[in-house]
């Protein structure tokens, strides 16, 4: 869900980059795969361009606070002129949200010029920081992605290419990261071995694509070719050819896939190492029909990411499915929330009940989460106000128990609330008749087997967390 503050659950970036060989430019093509990542990020947006056919190669930026379509004009579209770039949707996981954090980032250094755009978070920032300042480095954000592409380019004086490069640093990143990066004439793609974030390869006419996400490629006609792989760094040079480094690439059940990808992030059109997402939140719903079964007469979703778990669950149990929410569509994440003092709440901005579907109904209301329980709550209270005579709830993820470190906005333990309450307690809390969370068990089973990492749910950190909560400090 993704109503107010209190309950926001958010991810850290979208990233797009494109190389059209025969020249043309790529500015509008990104612009459209950025819109269609919109849902990975809202605080800021931004492309650089690069002109590979140029004697002297120069890059054009254009970044700013806001979403896709505030950031960008035709006018400065028109000004990104260019046949190789880079683009980024950004949002930051505690803090941070500041115009020089926005990406991509573009680093000018003794071997020439770098793009850079990040999804994920470092947890050995610090460190990383600590030995570049040592070395004189200046910084000029507050965001790791910067450490990155110092590592880089730090690496890249003594490298043989810019890839080679790139393989060298990775042996000090720890955390999460996928990037796309862009030299005066190389498009790369590259995905940290444990593969916690998404990114593909596509491909439309002779120009190709990497991206966070398949929904992207769609959106501007590009055919998927292959995801990239946990570990590998892809290069696409002048000649056309994908060529792969797998120096990092780890046995294939050494990999943590970010579970939550699945449960609520990823558009659900999108497909993630050959996972569709709809029927993977499809078969959270069934898992919950089958673990958690409930005498009730409609069966509804909490928009958007809870819908198909709700699909799943009415096709399990036999209940009717039913559209029980309307929402405000104009409405981003991010908003002027009501003055205490005020009598409405923030949630109904955004979302509000279509009484004539559920008066006099038992409603089962499927979610993908409870944080605080905040939201939950309201909606439970819209639901019975609207006139439902029960309202029960489960939800397709399992309960929070931990903080994420890899590029997720999970807050602190005590701010959870399943942290130190039970079901029941939560149950009570949020107002609903009944309460049913997915099993743990059940995550491998909505990815057909993939290693995921459940660190948010078990505790089970794929990478040992940094010692102190530096989330806030070097935020995405």
């Amino acid at each position: 869900m993704d109503f107010g503050a209190e309950e926001r659950i958010g991810e850290a970036c979208g990233v797009f980059g494109m190389y059209d060989l025969d020249g043309q430019d790529v500015a509008s093509s990104i612009y459209y795969g950025l819109y269609a990542l919109q849902h990975r990020g809202q605080e800021s947006a931004g492309i650089a361009v690069t002109n590979t056919n140029a004697q002297k190669a120069q890059v054009a930026c254009h970044k700013d606070m806001g979403l896709v379509h505030e950031v960008f004009t035709e006018d400065s579209l028109a000004r990104l002129s260019g046949n190789l770039g880079v683009g980024h949707v950004r949002y930051s996981t505690a803090g941070g949200s500041l115009p020089e954090n926005s990406q991509p980032l573009v680093i000018r250094y003794i071997k020439g010029t770098l793009m850079l755009a990040h999804n994920g978070n470092l947890v050995n920032t610090p460190e990383l920081i600590r030995e570049l300042s040592e070395g004189g480095a200046i910084f000029q954000t507050t965001i790791d992605s910067e450490t990155i592409a110092y590592h880089i380019a730090r690496a890249r004086v003594n490298a043989d290419s810019v890839e080679a490069a790139v393989v060298e640093a990775m042996k000090k990143l720890k955390g999460a990261y996928s990037l796309v990066l862009a030299s005066p004439r190389k498009l790369i793609g590259v995905r940290d071995p444990l593969g916690f974030k998404p990114l593909v390869i596509g491909k439309r006419d002779n120009a190709y694509v990497i991206a966070s996400e398949t929904c992207a490629l769609e959106t501007i006609g590009a055919a998927f070719i292959r995801d990239i792989d946990p570990g590998e760094v892809v290069t696409i040079g002048q000649d056309g050819i994908i060529h792969s480094d797998r120096t990092h690439c780890p046995k294939p059940e050494n990999t943590a896939r970010c579970i939550f990808e699945y449960i609520y992030f990823a558009r659900p059109d999108s497909t993630i190492d050959k996972v569709s997402v709809v029927n993977a939140r499809m078969i959270a719903g069934r898992c919950l029909a089958k673990d958690h079964p409930v005498d009730a007469d409609l069966v509804v979703g909490v928009p958007e990411s809870g819908n198909m778990a709700a699909l799943g669950y009415a096709l399990e149990s036999g209940i009717p499915y039913g559209i029980a929410f309307t929402k405000n569509t104009y409405v981003g994440r991010t908003f002027i929330s009501p003055k205490q003092s005020s009598r409405e709440r923030s949630v109904h901005v955004k979302l509000n009940v279509l009484k004539e579907v559920v008066a006099g109904k038992r409603v089962l209301m499927i979610d993908d989460s409870i944080v605080r329980g905040t939201t939950s709550n309201q909606i439970v209270n819209m639901l019975r106000e609207a006139g439902a005579t029960e309202v029960h709830m489960c939800v397709s993820a399992p309960p929070f128990l931990h903080p994420c470190y890899f590029g997720i906005d999970i807050p602190s333990e005590d701010h959870l609330i399943a942290h130190d309450k039970t079901i029941d307690d939560i149950r009570r809390e949020i107002g609903a008749d009944s309460l049913g969370y997915l099993n743990l068990s059940r995550l491998s089973e909505m990815v057909g087997g993939l290693p995921i990492c459940t660190a948010c749910f078990s505790g089970n950190y794929p990478i040992a967390p940094p010692k102190e909560d530096i989330r806030g400090e070097y935020a995405k």
